[in-house]
């Protein structure tokens, strides 16, 4: 759920954000409410709807932003984390219900956009997952093996894979997987959502949810309110639980560029290699003489990359590009996003830990598009008091179910403890005399932290730097230009104005 902007822009931003009414004023009511009008946010109002529930939607900015709008938009089936590892951490039957869950969310895009006529681009196609080298070819026999237990149907080995530059490297072949444009699907959802009554609000930033009166009551920055049966937080990380989902997740941070290819030079197909970070390719059509060549990967670490670093990580993401497509033409696009990674490789999705009537999306793994249409699916019928199989692998309650997930936790866990303690180290630069315009810093004052920025005007901006979520120490992001919490993703613009959640309040002051 964000409010206005990153700097950047992604190649889905060509198509304007629809239009929301203005922001909700007063009162309303309604048997759910949906807060985040992403992926995932959307297609719950959806399913919902269609199930003849009365829907009414919030957002903190505008309708279809936040970081759906700065996905690659893979749909794919396959694993990014490998069905060998789901297996050997949790177990055959949890990584089915993975496999079920991607396979179903292809599948129900493919069946909306054929219902509702969203004209998205949607294309059936191939993926193939290529070794990065020559040693991690057993990588590739331990996964195909892997799949081959999970029941996963249409994956072969092949001796090389389809690619300009990555002949004689051997890959699996994923058939059934998929692309579209999200902004031009989202859109089309919110449409199909107006036309059947949904209630859709931009500019409306939720500060609680609550459950009272044997209901839920959500309160708008402003006081504004809503009341409603139950509530479903959409908000790529959640904005009603202050700390517990946050424990079980971490915010990590990728990139992506677009460029230029002739017509019929690469194939139209998603490619996935086997590196660490690893890195991710699909096309998205133009027109008859070229297509859009769009490379991702690169991730880090939320807030643990200075400007040095991020232009590093971007120039090897398009020196490798250029090394596997030698037609692709000059940049045209670079964008961020912000992904969330769970600590047992599965998303959390169901009743959040505490409450009857308040359900949770989050946790994507980088596979957001897929895990937010099957979040869709399961929330329908979790919300209608039914039953269904993915619910108990994917429930937000449940605890870390192996060493490897146990594992995973406390070092997420240790590294948001490491970010504490920030608050007793120095300062990035002495004083604000040491700022250059456009820049940002972590300032000392006295005993307490100043996020400092410069505009290139030469206007000054000082805040607080603590986090208004849990009070982690912030990082300025020099390539979207705004202040990252390393903690839980939270992101502030240069003003302290709050552009992703979890936070709800702008930064605070200085003391």
């Amino acid at each position: 759920m964000n409010s206005g902007s990153e700097r950047s822009s992604s190649l889905w931003m060509e198509i304007d954000a629809a239009e929301g009414p203005p922001s909700l004023s007063g009162e309303e009511r309604a048997d759910i409410l949906v807060v985040g009008s992403g992926i995932a946010g959307l297609s719950a109002a959806y399913e919902l709807t269609q199930a003849g529930r009365s829907v009414i939607v919030l957002d903190r900015g505008p309708l279809s932003g936040g970081m759906s709008a700065r996905t690659t938009a893979h749909l794919a089936s396959d694993c990014d984390d490998y069905y060998h590892a789901l297996v050997s951490s949790l177990g055959l039957e949890a990584a089915r219900t993975f496999h079920q869950s991607h396979v179903a969310a292809i599948n129900r895009i493919e069946a909306i956009q054929e219902a509702e006529a969203i004209d998205c681009d949607f294309a059936r196609l191939d993926g193939y997952l290529f070794a990065a080298s020559e040693g991690d070819v057993g990588l590739l026999d331990r996964e195909l093996e892997a799949c081959q237990r999970v029941g996963v149907t249409g994956v072969e080995r092949l001796e090389s894979a389809p690619l300009p530059g990555a002949a004689g490297r051997a890959c699996l072949r994923f058939s059934g997987q998929g692309r579209f444009h999200p902004r031009k699907y989202m859109n089309g959802l919110i449409a199909a959502l107006r036309r059947d009554g949904a209630r859709l609000y931009a500019n409306s930033p939720v500060e609680s949810v609550e459950e009272a009166d044997g209901g839920v009551v959500a309160k708008c920055v402003g006081g504004a309110r809503v009341r409603c049966d139950a509530a479903v937080i959409a908000t790529n990380s959640p904005v009603n639980d202050w700390m517990a989902i946050h424990t079980k997740q971490a915010p990590y941070r990728t990139y992506a560029f677009a460029a230029p290819v002739p017509k019929g030079s690469v194939p139209d197909a998603l490619f996935w290699d086997t590196a660490d970070p690893y890195h991710y390719v699909r096309l998205q059509p133009r027109n008859d003489d070229e297509d859009v060549l769009i490379v991702g990967g690169e991730d880090h670490k939320t807030g643990h990359a200075g400007a040095d670093e991020i232009r590093e990580r971007i120039e090897r993401l398009e020196a490798w590009a250029r090394g596997f497509f030698p037609t692709m033409g000059i940049v045209e696009r670079i964008w961020s996003g912000q992904v969330l990674e769970p600590t047992d490789r599965l998303p959390y999705i169901g009743r959040n830990h505490g409450n009857a009537a308040i359900y949770v999306a989050t946790g994507d793994s980088g596979q957001g598009m897929t895990s937010g249409v099957a979040a869709g699916i399961l929330l329908r019928e979790l919300v209608l008091g039914r039953e269904h199989a993915w619910a108990a692998a994917f429930d937000p309650r449940r605890k870390p179910a192996s060493v490897a997930a146990a594992t995973e936790y406390l070092k997420e866990n240790l590294d948001v403890a490491a970010r504490m303690l920030a608050h007793v180290t120095p300062g990035e630069v002495k004083s604000v005399e040491d700022l250059p315009p456009g820049s940002g810093a972590i300032i000392r004052r006295g005993l307490g932290k100043i996020a400092a920025y410069r505009a290139e005007s030469g206007r000054l901006y000082l805040h607080s730097a603590s986090c208004t979520h849990a009070g982690c120490v912030l990082e300025w992001n020099p390539f979207e230009m705004c202040w990252d919490c390393p903690c839980h993703g939270s992101q502030f613009a240069p003003d302290g104005e709050v552009l992703n959640g979890p936070a709800i309040h702008p930064l605070r002051n200085p003391d």
